[in-house]
């Protein structure tokens, strides 16, 4: 069916005043040549409709509770309409208007969707997802939100109503508007992805929506990892008493060179994240804040030292607390200090544990992944990056056991 005009008119009806002196709001849905009249089931104060805007004027909590069901009605006739679109068949505005009724209480809009997914998502913290995880769904629908009425002037959208503009768009919203990293920006094109593919499977969406957007590509930086010679000037530069901040940001950064332990979860380890082994040694366990997943690495005596240099009865954590900002102004400190070239980032200290302290050690890949506690080991072969000095041993052993060997032609 081709469609040459499809209209929806919002108007008041003046001559049906009710005892209040409010005026019941009606509609007419146009179709080609063919209308359709409804009651909106709303009424408000005559003096408070703009006709030219089909909507009441002001932010008073009449306009506002008004104009949100009156959103409501436009996006089921909307949705509606490209529903019988989308069957390729003949109809008429009687037919967009019956089913608007039948539908209205029971249709999935796109905003509700994406409610959906993130409550099934906030149901699983502590279980098998992070809080962290859960903050990306929660920030990117508050902007899908304020998108969505900036852009369209509705609180929400049918899946019918989404474009493939829709999502180039947002993308230059949270971009330009919003000023986030590019990391931030794929992330959340990738939850609406997942949105509507979830929307598609479960039949509230009659076409799989974005399936062919690609997502803008991840900016990958090599993982960073301290020079031997550079961790050494780190441990062993002289600290004057009265920079005690200086003193536990670099204990602070010794201990995730020596243990792999990121910086959410150094400052919120404790006592009982550690538990003696059957050899009596002692082992730092913990469930990550990233992912959840578990970590488990026996304490090296270095640490083992820094510990009970910092031991604090009076202090549940294992270290003093030092927000994150100040952490990395007195890291950038202790690299003058210490006259090393790199860039020092308390991450750093993962990366270097990962292969200065554990590969060039001879640790196998398997194990250095358990005790960083990831859960793929391809992330784990991006941080262990094998040293000069590994690549040297590794040949000498290499060298060593050829050395008998006769090539034979």
């Amino acid at each position: 069916m081709k469609v040459e005009k499809f209209k929806v008119l919002l108007y008041l009806k003046k001559s049906g005043l009710d005892k209040n002196g409010k005026a019941p709001i009606m509609g007419r849905i146009t179709v080609n040549n063919t209308m359709a009249q409804f009651s909106c089931k709303v009424s408000c104060t005559p003096n408070l409709w703009s006709a030219r805007d089909s909507r009441l004027v002001g932010k008073s909590r009449e306009a506002v509770e008004v104009n949100e069901k009156l959103d409501k009605l436009e996006l089921s006739i909307n949705s509606a309409f490209e529903s019988l679109i989308s069957k390729h068949k003949d109809f008429c505005a009687k037919d967009v208007k019956e089913l608007m009724q039948g539908c209205m209480q029971t249709q999935m809009t796109f905003l509700k969707m994406v409610d959906r997914v993130n409550d099934e998502l906030k149901s699983r913290i502590g279980v098998d997802r992070s809080p962290k995880t859960y903050s990306a769904y929660h920030y990117n629908r508050l902007n899908l939100g304020e998108f969505i009425e900036t852009k369209y002037k509705m609180k929400d959208l049918a899946f019918g109503q989404l474009t493939e503009q829709f999502i180039h768009d947002y993308q230059n919203y949270v971009i330009d508007e919003r000023g986030y990293a590019i990391e931030t920006v794929r992330h959340y094109l990738a939850i609406i992805k997942k949105v509507c593919r979830l929307a598609f499977k479960a039949g509230y969406a009659d076409k799989l929506h974005f399936k062919h957007f690609i997502l803008p590509r991840e900016t990958r930086r090599t993982p960073r990892a301290l020079s031997r010679e550079s961790f050494e000037k780190i441990r062993d530069i002289e600290i004057p008493e009265c920079r005690k901040a200086h003193r536990i940001a670099r204990d602070l950064f010794l201990f995730g060179c020596y243990t792999g332990v990121s910086y959410a979860d150094v400052v919120s380890i404790t006592e009982d994240n550690i538990f003696i082994g059957e050899d009596g040694s002692k082992w730092l366990k913990y469930c990550r804040q990233k992912n959840g997943h578990r970590a488990s690495v026996k304490l090296l005596p270095e640490a083992l030292d820094l510990i009970d240099k910092h031991h604090d009865d009076s202090r549940k954590t294992l270290f003093p607390l030092m927000h994150h900002a100040n952490l990395s102004r007195h890291l950038k400190a202790l690299r003058e200090l210490a006259g090393i070239k790199e860039d020092l980032c308390y991450h750093m200290g993962r990366h270097s544990f990962a292969s200065l302290i554990t590969l060039e050690a001879g640790v196998s890949i398997e194990t250095i992944s358990k005790m960083l506690g990831h859960n793929n080991i391809r992330t784990t072969q991006v941080y262990a990056q094998v040293t000069p000095q590994k690549l040297f041993d590794d040949m000498d052993v290499f060298i060593e056991a050829t050395k008998d060997l006769r090539l034979i032609l």
